[in-house]
């Protein structure tokens, strides 16, 4: 089971300019691949990221840009490992690009990055680090301090050096044992789970569960530190007398003031992700570690973010992380994640009678059945019914397809007795873009 443990570094003042200096070197080498793939696109060619990369190793230690002040290739100094993975960054971009367009889903293809607006990693190969106890030695700059080691035993096929705000960290894939893998399920019941904005996760308990929605809470403090670092930007431009917008090639001297405000800035950002992450991961795990099957809806997430008045509540939650962490983590505990489709209604059926009500207004949280009497919260009766389509009570009433188990890669199937429906397919989500050059669009979700 191929699993990835992210650990804070301790790097020392010389290490954190390596490592700086290794991500620029990632950026701007992906920058060239990018641009020369593009030249060879206009006039006609066929490009290879295979043959970008023969082509730069051809020039990298000659061409006087890839050279210092001195006439001395810079980028000796630079593990080859740190500009030789975004070749192969390229091409897997370029491949999910086409692969979307064959399947008539949204498509952007790669884009240039632009330091500060990007994220700063660099690729460390397996056979290029070593880990020991709570120390790790990279190539170049040595033994690097670990906050905790790793997790789990293995073999390791790679490695990445990231930033976040002002710390560094480093992301482990490992292939783990099964039996290591595997964690202990504490119980085996069968639970239905409602998402929402309220309340972000209704269980068919009754038991309603909210977010911290750190972005709502942070927002006044994001909005005072954004505008500090603005005005530090437009006095930067006023001291060489630009007005609107900074042309291209120009690069605005980094003042003290500036950078200690984008670091606070960063920090801010940082803090809303990891409480959002904190509460993902322990909600998830409860989950799963509680329940055999799990049944949630299959959202449409992109189409709810379209919705101005709801997208940054919606994104606040992180509906679709959610069903990202089930995904995953259903299958470390052996339980079975499924997916009631798009257009199964939920909230409109009632879980007394199983009589379907159409004229439900969303802004009716408390309704009652006219058929059987029955007084239902809106949120617990649709968790009820997502519960009861894993037992199948009301599978038979609806002609719609009802659930099934969730066939994606990251889940485990074949765990239900009885396959009622079809897979529901994923469509227009959005997902992890690593190496795209795409987190500049998604940074709001």
């Amino acid at each position: 089971m191929l699993l990835a443990h992210r650990i804070r570094l301790d790097p020392t003042p010389d290490q954190r300019d390596y490592f700086a200096r290794a991500s620029g070197t990632a950026r701007r080498v992906w920058n060239w691949a990018l641009a020369e793939w593009q030249r060879q696109l206009s006039s006609g060619q066929r490009p290879n990221a295979m043959r970008l990369k023969k082509c730069f190793n051809a020039i990298k230690y000659t061409d006087p840009a890839w050279l210092d002040a001195n006439g001395q290739p810079w980028l000796r100094t630079i593990h080859r490992d740190a500009h030789s993975q975004p070749f192969a960054n390229l091409a897997k971009a370029w491949s999910r690009y086409f692969a979307a367009k064959r399947e008539h889903r949204p498509a952007h293809p790669p884009v240039f990055k632009k330091k500060g607006r990007c994220r700063d990693s660099f690729y460390v190969a397996n056979d290029k680090l070593r880990l020991e106890g709570m120390t790790v030695v990279l190539p170049k700059v040595g033994r690097v301090a670990l906050r905790e080691p790793l997790r789990w035993p293995g073999r390791i096929l790679g490695a990445s050096v990231s930033r976040e705000a002002d710390h560094w960290f480093l992301a482990l894939r490992v292939d783990v044992p099964e039996q290591a893998a595997r964690l202990h399920r504490t119980d085996d019941g069968i639970t239905g789970v409602d998402l929402g904005i309220s309340a972000t996760a209704t269980f068919s308990s009754g038991e309603k569960v909210s977010a911290p929605r750190p972005l709502k809470v942070t927002l006044r403090r994001l909005r005072i530190r954004s505008r500090r670092l603005s005005r530090k930007l437009k006095a930067a431009e006023a001291s060489i007398g630009i007005t609107g917008r900074v042309p291209k090639g120009i690069r605005l001297a980094a003042s003290k003031n500036r950078t200690k405000g984008a670091r606070a800035l960063a920090r801010l950002h940082a803090r809303i992700v990891h409480m959002r992450a904190d509460f993902m991961h322990k909600l998830t795990t409860r989950l799963c570690r509680e329940n055999q099957t799990v049944v949630i809806e299959d959202l449409n997430v992109r189409g709810m973010l379209a919705n101005a008045r709801l997208a940054r509540a919606i994104a606040d939650v992180g509906f679709y992380e959610f069903r990202r962490q089930l995904q995953y983590k259903a299958k470390r505990y052996g339980s079975t994640l499924m997916l009631a489709d798009r257009w199964y209604p939920s909230s409109k059926l009632c879980s007394a009678c199983g009589a379907r009500h159409d004229n439900l207004r969303l802004r009716e949280r408390v309704w009652t059945c006219v058929t059987c009497g029955a007084r239902h919260d809106r949120d617990i009766n649709a968790a009820i019914n997502l519960q009861r389509l894993a037992t199948g009570a009301f599978a038979a009433q609806s002609a719609l397809p009802v659930a099934s188990p969730a066939a994606t890669s990251g889940t485990l199937t074949g765990m239900v007795p009885v396959r009622v429906g079809k897979v529901t397919p994923v469509r227009h989500e959005y997902g992890q873009q690593d190496g795209s050059g795409q987190e500049e669009n998604d940074a709001h979700y």
